[in-house]
């Protein structure tokens, strides 16, 4: 990695986590447990144990790898984001300079 990448992923490890895990986790449950549950309703069924089981765990897996997902996609953000803010620091700082070489001496 370059260093200004370095300097990127420092200035990212700065900034807090939008995402709360534990409130995550809490959704994530429930959105499992509530799609079981609406599929028992809409086909007037009860699933066995073990397949509700099953079925909230293997949602709760995928739904984590959402999550996981929307974490990699908001360091990309931040990092486009830290780009963006350089690139228009620099737009700034020439634009600046080169008023400043057309203004004549006091």
């Amino acid at each position: 990695m370059s260093d200004g990448q370095d300097d990127i992923q420092e200035k990212l490890a700065g900034i807090r986590a939008a995402l709360d895990v534990e409130l995550v986790g809490d959704n994530i449950s429930d959105i499992a447990e509530f799609t079981v549950e609406k599929f028992e309703f809409r086909t007037e069924s009860t699933l066995p144990a073990e397949t509700r089981e099953a079925a909230i765990g293997e949602i709760k897996s995928v739904l984590w790898e959402r999550v996981e997902q929307l974490k990699e996609r908001r360091k990309q953000v931040l990092a486009d984001m830290f780009n963006a803010a350089e690139a228009k620091l620099g737009e700034v700082i020439e634009r600046d300079r080169r008023a400043s070489t057309k203004r004549p001496a006091s």
